[in-house]
């Protein structure tokens, strides 16, 4: 009986406004809070012995921020940039950064009743960083935990090209 209270407790916690974006042909969604702005592509400078799905950094006001691919992040195939494409500005545990995706869609808002468990899909993959699966609008958004998404190696890794 705790159990259930604890996973209500959760649920609960999840339901709220979610940004959602493309990468190939799935939906994402990103806690609203997350967010700090929407950017279209600037010019991105590499910076060396980092991690492919990282690409470097950009100028945001004058401030220097990491970038990373979430296409890369996720192994998933790399494509040309697009005029869709764009950087979506993240807080990740106090730092900021950049995920560049395939295109920006619309703000959801999921109620509780409306996100589900990701589904178990054996002991060798890794699905701690799916918050849940969120359904509206008649399809299914893979909601992200970006803080998750992005471990303390890669946040270190970043946090050294500031």
């Amino acid at each position: 009986m705790e159990e259930t209270t604890l996973t209500q407790q959760e649920q609960s916690t999840r339901a709220g406004k979610y940004l959602t974006f493309a990468l190939a042909e799935e939906e994402y969604g990103l806690e609203i809070l997350k967010v700090r702005e929407i950017i279209s592509m600037s010019e991105i400078t590499s910076v060396p012995k980092t991690p492919e799905y990282v690409k470097g950094v950009i100028n945001l006001r004058g401030k220097v921020i990491p970038v990373i691919d979430l296409r890369l992040k996720f192994s998933m195939e790399e494509v040309p940039y697009t005029d869709e494409t764009c950087t979506i500005v993240v807080d990740v545990n106090g730092v900021e950064m950049g995920i560049i995706v395939d295109h920006v869609s619309e703000v959801l808002d999921i109620a509780d009743g409306d996100i589900e468990d990701a589904p178990e899909f054996g002991a060798s993959v890794n699905i701690d960083f799916i918050l849940g699966m969120g359904k509206a609008e008649g399809r299914v958004t893979i909601l992200l935990d970006i803080s998750k998404v992005i471990s303390e190696d890669d946040l270190a890794a970043m946090k050294s090209t500031e």
